[in-house]
């Protein structure tokens, strides 16, 4: 049988052990920057210890742009005392005159070159991280990648894949219903996932240093002395101006199954690039790119959502998932929220849960190359003029505007909110969406009108506003004190995090050339 959603949500309503449980855990990141509001020149501080093996402090693209990592977390009070911990503690530890930017687009940077790529050691697998990134540099510039954002990682219970495949009538392992299930969450997600950057987005504005004299079809208003904006822009972050990649315009990944996925990848790492050949592979015997296909690695391809699984020692992203089926999604449209000291709220991620699961119990046909392209015109539209009153959306066949799309999918919400609070005992889930809702009727309650609002309020730079931030932020991490682990707990995590690093460089016996050539040939067997 397949059933409508109201038969649905009746179904699970039932079924209380499927709602329960869910898996979470939230990848922040961050820039450090030096009270006067510029980019942090110094090395990783040596309190987080070994950023190749740190559990929950490393570094993204730059020795600057840290990035904080929770464990997983089986209720959301849990999730946020994991992050303010982190926070507590790397705040605390940060140097005097150092601070975490708390919005997504860069500080002021002067030179593309000022800005160091992060250094992992000297054992093979430390150094490729860093020749991929010196890829990335090359390929793109270093601005696009030292923008910050916050990645929400989240499984549902593996009581619900029995209930989605009678929900469904399919007939499936737990194992395919699992797989099967995240992929029609996730083209679920390319159909209505514009919504978390209409509701989060919180970059309508960025430093004029970011186009570095690029020039941009955008036609933007200029604000003080440096600082440029679109009205109705909700996330620069997402636009072709930021964290995406033009070059993977002509991939065609498929989410229409797990093998179909994992074909397309296939596809995509093999494909070369005359652009980045043109670049070369080694320059006076330094890897300036891992090699000159479109995508290096797996982790290249930009995505506002990916099916993930825990890989295992030597396995490629693609390997474990062919292997074990797709275990978690990761949620990458998420700016950093400036109206929080983590960069998240705990509104947000219970909106998530209930957005999430939604996705994944509402009708998802497969989606074609046309649809797809399609999709990515309408979350294209809403990153740059999303709050704009006339701006409509066609999904599915059917067009409307984009607050008769909120209120359709929020009634929806809602429901599912009661099915959720009456089996926990709970109300924020109700509360989050009747909270939530109204951004939909007043546009000026989303994230991004709040931060323009403030800009235009006080005629000040986006950075004036992030510095302001910086400030009251570190001061009130240092003052908060910790909920479930101490200084002990990190410097225990400081060491073995080091003693592991030293542990990998003392391991290794191949020279680095032979040991890519050995993770390219691995990475071709599922």
């Amino acid at each position: 049988m397949s059933l409508d959603f109201q038969q649905k949500l009746a179904f699970l309503a039932q079924q209380p052990e499927a709602l329960s449980q869910f898996g979470r855990g939230i990848e922040r990141e961050a820039l450090r920057i030096k009270s006067d509001g510029k980019l942090s020149s110094d090395k990783h501080p040596d309190a987080f210890g070994s950023a190749l093996c740190h559990e929950s402090i490393t570094t993204d693209f730059a020795e600057s742009l840290m990035e904080f990592i929770t464990p997983v977390a089986k209720d959301v009070p849990q999730l946020f005392n994991y992050l303010n911990d982190i926070h507590h503690y790397s705040a605390k530890n940060l140097a005097a005159d150092e601070m975490l930017w708390p919005i997504s687009m860069p500080c002021y940077v002067e030179k593309e070159d000022n800005i160091e790529l992060a250094q992992y050691g000297s054992s093979n697998v430390g150094l490729m991280k860093t020749a991929y990134r010196q890829g990335l540099k090359n390929r793109y510039g270093c601005m696009m990648q030292v923008i910050a954002g916050v990645h929400y990682n989240f499984s549902l219970p593996s009581a619900f894949w029995p209930v989605w495949s009678q929900m469904h009538g399919a007939d499936l392992t737990p194992q395919e219903a699992q797989s099967a299930g995240y992929f029609a969450l996730i083209r679920n997600y390319m159909r209505f996932g514009w919504i978390i950057p209409y509701l989060f987005g919180a970059s309508p504005a960025i430093c004029s240093s970011f186009i570095q004299g690029k020039e941009t079809p955008l036609q933007f208003k200029k604000l003080a002395k440096g600082t440029i904006y679109l009205p109705y822009a909700t996330s620069l972050r997402l636009s072709d101006l930021g964290y995406t990649n033009s070059s993977q315009s002509s991939l065609n990944i498929c989410y229409n199954s797990l093998e179909n996925y994992l074909a397309s990848v296939s596809e995509a790492l093999h494909k070369k690039s005359p652009e980045f050949k043109a670049l070369g592979i080694k320059k006076n015997g330094k890897y300036i790119q891992l090699n000159d296909n479109v995508l290096q690695i797996e982790n290249e391809l930009y995505a506002s959502i990916r099916p993930k699984r825990v890989q295992k020692k030597g396995e490629t992203p693609s390997q474990a998932l062919h292997a074990r089926g797709v275990e978690y999604v990761e949620i990458r449209s998420l700016d950093v929220n400036p109206f929080s000291k983590v960069g998240i709220t705990e509104e947000q991620v219970n909106f998530l849960d209930l957005f999430l699961t939604w996705c994944a119990i509402t009708p998802s046909d497969e989606i074609n190359e046309a649809q797809s392209t399609h999709l990515r015109t309408n979350f294209s539209q809403i990153v740059t003029e999303g709050r704009q009153p006339d701006l409509r959306l066609a999904i599915n066949g059917k067009e409307q505007s984009v607050s008769a799309w909120g209120a359709e999918i929020m009634a929806q919400l809602m429901d599912l909110a009661s099915v959720f609070d009456k089996q926990q005992n709970v109300s924020h889930y109700e509360q989050a969406i009747a909270h939530i809702a109204e951004y939909f009727r007043q546009p000026e309650l989303t994230n991004s009108a709040r931060v323009l609002d403030k800009l235009l309020a006080a005629n000040v730079d986006n950075g004036i506003l992030a510095l302001s931030l910086a400030k009251e932020y570190k001061i009130a991490l240092c003052e908060q004190g910790y909920q479930l682990w101490s200084d002990q707990y990190f410097e225990q995590q400081r060491l073995a995090s080091l003693e592991k690093q030293q542990h990998i460089e003392q391991q290794d016996t191949l020279s680095f050339d032979h040991y890519l050539q050995q993770y390219f040939t691995n990475a071709e067997t599922y």
